[in-house]
């Protein structure tokens, strides 16, 4: 496995935790489909569907985390959302949240989550 992937993992898995932890209910890790993958897919304590994409960024990296999710990216995700909510037959709101992990300087890691980051 990739230092890449591996980071990623591992910034999934916290945000996994981090939404668990605030009572949310985890459907689906890494859901892959013809137009991508979602990282993760979860319902929200209030009943919504949130596509969750996950962005990290060790210390010191230039941008915010969210700014990587450009609108071809968000554009793959609607799609790949669609098709999830179609696979699965739901029926029900949803949005999309992304959840920056941040890398800091004594080693740890650092979630911030956005709520409905992007229509």
């Amino acid at each position: 496995m990739s230092g890449t992937k591996a980071s990623g993992d591992q910034g999934e898995a916290l945000a996994g935790r981090y939404l668990e932890e605030r009572g949310y209910a985890i459907f689906s890790r890494q859901w892959r489909c013809r137009y991508g993958e979602l990282d993760i897919v979860a319902q929200s304590p209030g009943g919504v569907l949130c596509f969750v994409e996950v962005k990290r960024r060790g210390f010191g990296a230039i941008g915010l985390p969210r700014e990587f999710v450009d609108g071809r990216k968000r554009e793959r995700l609607r799609r790949a959302a669609g098709l999830y909510m179609a696979r699965h037959g739901l029926d029900c709101p949803a949005r999309f949240d992304v959840a920056e992990i941040y890398g800091e300087q004594d080693g740890g890691l650092r979630v911030v989550y956005l709520e409905d980051a992007f229509a």
